[in-house]
C-alpha cells in the first residue's frame, strides 16, 4: 500500500498543477471508506490554495474548507488536462480549471472526506492521535527515544502504529530496522539511548532517500503525472526472502507480525 514516501511523492506532483484551480464539477463514483461529507455541488466555484501533508493523509486546502485525501490500500491520484473517460475503478474526480484530480483505487479502502477546516471533525478527529512526522523538525531523537521506553511491543508494530512515528508502513518499518541493526521483535523498551538514535536517524535517511526515488512501486503506485517509484531496486531486506543480504550474504529471513510479512537479516540484525 502506498506509504509516507508514495504520498509526499504525489502531494509534490500534484501540487503545482492544482494550486489556483477553480473546481467547475465534481463526479462521484462507488463508495469509498467513508462519504465526502458534503454535496459534490457545493464544492465547484472554490479555488484550490495548497496541498499539504500529515501522515499518509493529502491536505487540499480550498478557499473553504479543504478536501482530506487517503490512498488506501491500492490507491493513487493524476491530475491531467484531458483524461480519458473515468473506468471502473475512478471514484473520484474534481475537474478544475487547471485539469481533472483523479483518485484510481480498485479496493476501494481510500477516501475523500471534506472538512469546515483542521480544527474542526472529521479532520481533527482523523489527525489527532498521529504521531511525530518522520521528516519534520518535531521529530526529534530525545522524544522518541522517550516514546519508545513507554512500550513494551516488538519494535516493528510500534513504529506502524503510527502513534510515535508517523507513516512508517510496513515497506519502510523493515527497511529502517536493517539500516539500524535491529531485530523487529525487539521490544521497544528494550532499545538502549544509541540504538534508538540510530534508528531514529535511519527512519529520517531511508524515507528521504525513497521520497528522492520517487517511492516504491511493487505493484501498482503512480505519482500524480503517471510516474513509477524506484526505491524498490535498492531495497535491502524487503520482499527479499532467501536471497543473500547485501551486507554480509546471510539469506534474508521473512516472519509474520501483526499478520503482516516483516523481512530481515539475522546476521546484521541484533535482538
Amino acid at each position: 500500500m502506498p506509504e509516507l514516501p508514495e504520498v509526499e511523492v504525489t502531494r509534490q506532483t500534484m501540487a503545482d498543477r492544482v494550486v489556483g484551480g477553480r473546481v467547475l464539477d465534481v463526479r462521484m463514483g462507488l463508495p469509498l471508506r467513508w462519504p465526502l461529507g458534503i454535496e459534490p455541488s457545493e464544492l465547484v466555484g472554490r479555488t484550490a490554495q495548497d496541498v499539504g501533508r500529515r501522515g499518509k493523509y493529502l491536505l487540499l486546502h480550498l478557499d473553504e474548507g479543504l478536501l482530506l485525501l487517503h490512498l488506501g490500500m491500492s490507491g493513487s491520484l493524476s491530475v491531467r488536462e484531458n483524461p480519458p473517460a473515468p473506468g471502473a475503478h475512478d471514484h473520484f474526480d474534481l475537474t478544475t480549471t487547471r485539469g481533472v484530480l483523479r483518485l484510481h483505487d480498485p479496493r476501494r479502502f481510500g477516501a475523500v472526506l471534506w472538512s469546515p477546516s483542521l480544527d474542526a471533525d472529521p479532520a481533527r478527529k482523523l489527525l489527532a492521535k498521529l504521531g511525530a512526522e518522520p521528516l519534520g523538525d518535531h521529530f526529534t531523537a530525545d522524544a522518541f527515544y522517550a516514546a519508545l521506553q513507554r512500550r513494551s511491543t516488538p519494535i516493528k508494530q510500534v513504529l506502524m502504529a503510527g502513534e510515535v512515528v508517523v507513516g512508517v508502513g510496513n515497506i519502510y518499518a523493515s527497511e529502517v530496522l536493517f539500516k539500524a541493526g535491529i531485530r523487529p521483535t525487539t521490544r521497544a523498551n528494550k532499545l538502549s539511548r544509541p540504538r534508538a538514535n540510530s534508528l531514529h536517524a535511519a527512519i529520517r535517511s531511508v524515507l528521504h532517500r525513497a521520497v528522492e526515488r520517487g517511492g516504491t512501486t511493487f505493484r501498482n503506485f503512480s505519482n500524480a503525472l503517471g510516474e513509477t517509484g524506484h526505491f524498490q531496486v535498492e531495497a535491502a531486506v524487503y520482499a527479499r526472502e532467501g536471497l543473500p543480504c547485501r551486507v554480509c550474504g546471510t539469506p534474508i529471513r521473512q516472519v509474520r507480525m501483526g499478520q503482516r510479512s516483516t523481512f530481515y537479516c539475522p546476521t546484521c540484525q541484533k535482538p
